[in-house]
């Protein structure tokens, strides 16, 4: 009777002792956030007060803030006031503006991109325009940034321009309006059967956009296959991926959870509305820019089996943000949850909670990443971002390429093409010839656009390595005689990469006729990844085996 009572004592000392270690370290930690905020304060306040300059309260605690979330992961910051603008973009695709990328050349604004149906191609800007002035002020030497804050304003303001195009001035007054950034820029057929649906962000009604395309194309065509191209794409609003989802899945299925801190905000997203075409063969491109939400679209469509993943293995990025209002109309946005495809796994490819003293992130390693099952059977894994069902290397382009692009040789060429001809045939049937070629070759002829060949920058390298280990000296003339024969000739490597250069050059010469929509059609013969897809579309039986795991993964 003595040890059932020594019993019961012992074991009803247990829960409270839990409860007195629970209350001493909560106790433990208040004291830390409260030890550590003074601390700030005192400082703040001795700096402000004796610092020999005059200080800029606001600069410093932003710095502060900045630094603080910095030793957490990218997508923990801060948004100031100031800053509640360009976040709203952000979540939004909206602002008020004249509707147009822009870049610097020479020294000058100059309008790359005038967006289709907006102000600035309204009022007849192209592509080339030089800005002079913005309301009589100069803009040489400002940036991109301060010159986007000039251009942008309420909707139905107006704004005055002085732009030179082809060596002469043009004063053009447009009113801004609302700019709203379509989810899905373009959806079209690539050919008889297969239609194209490009999805380029997941702000609000991207679901709807999807879906109106898709049932677009059915309308309009005898429609057998669909192409969802999410390369490229950073990401948005994570219902918004559900929504998508939902045009090729049925009702009430899962297709992703959060899990995190917090345990009563952990969610089953599933989808909420009737599916608009459950059968049709789909293929979602992807590539390593596919991020977040693009990844959750990729990740759930592979683990429900509904289609197939073709490209290069996705970001990996497996975390949730909520975005918490704090004082003077400023917000912090918090990295609160990891999220998980139907099959269960998180495809977060970094562990920001082991970041290295100097501020690096490690990978998972491919050895340590877990398997999982699709609905199927078909083994995926995690921690690494979504792995293409069929993997198609990036493509690389040539280093002239490259130059001719970053020294805005193209793009010159392109603005006076369109300076030439009012008009061209449509987008999809347009070639250059080979005399137009030989117009740019002579075009580029006095140009600088200097770069290093693969082979120049290895023989740097063993130069650099000859110095270091003091063996230079014997291979000296050796590497003079390697160095000239390898000396590249521009004109050479011009008609060597003849076919990639033309088709660059076609792309942004179709771009000032049929803007962003007619580059996107221009590119469909040259796309390896869609090219790989029409292959799949017509070998249905490979189709099926990659869908039922009869058939492994290709590279």
């Amino acid at each position: 009777m003595k040890i059932l009572k020594n019993i019961k004592r012992k074991y009803l000392l247990i829960p409270l002792v839990c409860i007195s270690f629970f209350s001493f370290t909560v106790i433990d930690n208040y004291f830390e956030i409260s030890k550590n905020l003074d601390l700030f304060a005192s400082v703040f306040k001795e700096v402000n007060t004796f610092y020999v300059d005059e200080v800029d309260a606001g600069k410093m605690t932003k710095k502060a803030i900045d630094e603080m979330l910095n030793t957490l992961d990218p997508y923990t910051n801060y948004i100031s006031e100031a800053e509640a603008e360009d976040f709203r973009f952000q979540m939004t695709g909206q602002y008020g503006g004249i509707g147009a990328q822009i870049s610097t050349h020479d020294g000058f604004t100059v309008i790359t991109d005038p967006y289709e149906g907006f102000p600035a191609q309204k009022e007849g800007l192209m592509a080339g325009d030089l800005i002079l002035e913005i309301e009589g002020k100069s803009t040489q030497g400002k940036n991109t940034q301060d010159i986007s804050k000039l251009l942008k304003g309420q909707a139905g303001t107006k704004v005055a321009l002085l732009i030179k195009r082809d060596g002469k001035e043009l004063s053009k007054t447009l009113t801004r309006e609302e700019i709203k950034f379509n989810n899905v820029p373009y959806f079209g057929m690539i050919n008889n059967e297969t239609g194209y649906i490009n999805l380029t962000g997941f702000t609000e009604n991207a679901g709807k956009e999807v879906k109106d395309a898709l049932l677009e194309l059915k309308k309009n065509n005898a429609l057998k296959n669909v192409i969802l191209d999410v390369r490229g794409n950073p990401g948005g609003l994570l219902h918004e991926a559900v929504n998508i989802v939902n045009v090729f899945v049925p009702q009430a299925q899962e297709i992703v959870s959060t899990k995190g801190k917090v345990k009563e905000w952990n969610k089953i997203y599933r989808t909420l509305n009737p599916v608009i075409d459950a059968k049709i063969p789909l293929i979602v491109l992807a590539n390593h820019s596919s991020a977040s939400a693009s990844e959750i679209v990729s990740g759930s469509i592979q683990d429900l089996d509904r289609g197939v993943v073709i490209g290069q293995r996705t970001f990996g990025k497996g975390l949730v943000q909520s975005t918490r209002a704090l004082n003077y109309n400023a917000q912090v946005k918090i990295t609160t949850a990891k999220y998980y495809t139907p099959s269960g796994r998180c495809i977060q490819a970094l562990d920001y909670s082991r970041k290295k003293e100097d501020g690096s992130v490690g990978t998972v390693a491919d050895s340590l990443r877990k398997s999982f099952v699709t609905k199927n059977g078909r083994k995926v894994f995690d921690g690494g971002g979504v792995d293409p069902d069929i993997k198609v290397e990036q493509q690389v382009l040539s280093k002239i390429s490259i130059s001719l692009i970053t020294n805005q040789l193209i793009f010159d060429f392109a603005t006076q093409y369109r300076y030439q001809y009012d008009k061209i045939i449509g987008a999809k049937e347009f070639k250059l010839s080979d005399a137009e070629f030989e117009s740019f070759k002579k075009f580029i002829s006095n140009k600088s656009y200097e770069y290093k060949t693969a082979s120049e920058i290895a023989l740097e390298e063993l130069k650099k390595k000859a110095e270091d280990e003091k063996y230079f000296d014997a291979i000296k003339e050796h590497y003079e005689n390697l160095k000239n024969k390898l000396k590249h000739d521009k004109l050479a490597d011009t008609d060597k990469n003849k076919s990639e250069i033309m088709s660059i050059l076609e792309e942004e010469i179709i771009r000032r006729y049929y803007y962003q929509k007619g580059r996107t059609e221009a590119g469909f013969d040259n796309d390896s990844d869609i090219q790989e897809a029409i292959k799949l579309f017509a070998d249905t039986n490979k189709f099926e085996s990659l869908l039922n795991g009869s058939a492994k993964k290709t590279k």
